[in-house]
This record gives structure tokens, sequence and C-alpha cells, in this order.
């Protein structure tokens, strides 16, 4: 097992996954890939970068089976945390022993997926419990439908974190009511957004940017604003890379200072990681 010990924070990818395509698949999934990403490679990656931390995400094809994930956050607990997929009826032990693996996020991929009641006693407890723990919560749907989402889960007190841009489908535009609704939320500190994979939205160079900007006028500042690569890229796979991600940010966000936000503190101080 690598040494627990504090290592200085030179970057945090926020968002990436792990997989081998002989995991056993989830029933529902809608997607299955035919290759490895294995967390070696996931490392060798970040250390080209020059990346010190990564966020590994539960692909939603391994459903609650985060065995691999969590196998992963124990041998490299210097480098690496976890979001894990689990059901809002997980007893308070199971959870201790999540986060005794580095887990400090659960993730809800809601694409493609029918919303549930997000008031209901069991998830209102389940949030709760999240927030008591420090956790955040992990979203990923289009912006269209994230206000029938977000304030059920947010008045619980849990920090919730947006994928992908919320797949805006473009650029973010103010005018859009939803965008809109959206935007208008962003004056609390509870909410995170995933500067990642705007190929998923279709969105262009010029539009992630024009969306960077609107973010930030919305927040006042690009404090909650956090990166990451979606490594592998899954069903993207050949029209990007790792290295092409990471340098679309300096595109992307081309005051250093700010960079360093997105880079450091700000997934540190959501993440719980001491910046040495």
């Amino acid at each position: 097992m690598s040494s627990t010990r504090t290592i200085p924070i030179t970057g945090v990818d926020a968002h990436a996954h792990i997989f081998e395509q002989t995991l056993p698949f989830a029933n529902d999934r809608r997607y299955a890939p035919d290759y490895d990403a294995t967390v070696d490679t996931y490392l060798g990656h970040l250390d080209r970068c020059g990346l010190s931390h990564g966020m590994l995400v539960q692909p939603s094809f391994l459903g609650t089976d985060n065995r691999y994930l969590l196998d992963a956050l124990r041998r490299h607990p210097a480098r690496l945390r976890g979001t894990a997929v689990i059901e809002p009826s997980l007893a308070d032990d199971h959870l201790d022993a999540l986060a005794s693996a580095g887990i400090v996020a659960v993730r809800l991929n809601l694409v493609g997926r029918d919303l549930e009641d997000y008031a209901a006693p069991h998830w209102q407890s389940f949030f709760t419990e999240l927030a008591r723990r420090g956790w955040s919560v992990e979203i990923q749907r289009g912006m269209e439908d994230l206000e029938s989402v977000l304030p059920a889960i947010l008045g619980t007190g849990v920090s919730v974190v947006i994928d992908h841009f919320g797949l805006p489908g473009g650029e973010i535009d103010p005018v859009n009511l939803s965008h809109g609704a959206f935007l208008s939320r962003l004056s609390r500190d509870d909410i995170w957004i995933k500067l990642s994979a705007t190929y998923r939205s279709r969105s262009t160079p010029d539009q992630a940017r024009a969306s960077i900007e609107r973010l930030k006028d919305a927040y006042g500042h690009a404090d909650n604003l956090l990166w990451g690569s979606d490594w592998p890229h899954t069903r993207f796979e050949h029209e990007t890379s790792f290295d092409a991600q990471f340098g679309l940010l300096e595109a992307q966000l081309p005051d250093a200072a700010e960079r360093r936000r997105v880079l450091v503190d700000n997934p540190a101080r959501l993440f719980g990681l001491d910046v040495a």
C-alpha cells in the first residue's frame, strides 16, 4: 500500500474513471467498454502532466459494485480520493468503510433516467447524512433539468458538484430560462462545477470559454470551479486524450492565479486535501 503521508498538491484532476472490461457490469448499463483503463495508466497521465492527485468516479456501468474503485483508493491513499455510487439505504457502518477507503462523495448519474422525488424522506435522510460527513453529491444531468433536482438536495445542507459544465448543449446562455435559473443559484457557496468533458455537450473551445466567464460572473469568483479530465473519455476515446484535455485548460483559464485555484485550492477545500 502506498504511504498515507501528505504530499504537496501540484494539481487535482477532479473527474476520472478506472475499470477493466472483465469486471461484472450492471444489468441496466447503457454502455460497456471493450478496453481497460487501469489506475496505473491513470497515475502515469497525472505524473506526465505534473498533477499530484486525482478523484476517481465510479463508472455508471459498474453500478453500485465499488470494489475495483476501493481497491485503487486503498493502494494509493496519498494521491487518490473517490466518488462512489451507492443506494440511499446503505447503513452507516458501510458508509464508514467507504470513508476509511477514501470515498468523499456520492454520484447521481441521472442521464437517461427518470428523476426521483429527492424530497422523499429516505433521500432527505441520505443527503443529510452525507452532509454530516462532509461529503458532496455529484450530479450528472442536463442543465434543463437541474432546477427540478437541486432545491430538495441543497435544502439538506449537502454540497453539490455539477458534472461537465452542467451539460449545457453548447454554451451556457443566460437568456435560456433553464440556464438562467441555474446561474441564479450560484451566489451560494455549496454548488461546485466541474470544467470537464465539453465534448459531451459538443461545445466548441470558444463556447467553453464563454461558459466559464458566465459561471465566474454568476459566482463573482472562480473559487467553486474544478477541472476534470474525464479520462478515459468513454465513447469519445478516439476524439481526445488526457493530454489534450489538460492542454485546453490554459486556453480556457489563461490567468495563472485562477488556474491554481481551479487545480489546487478549490479541490483541496472540497475534497479535504491538505495543502502541504
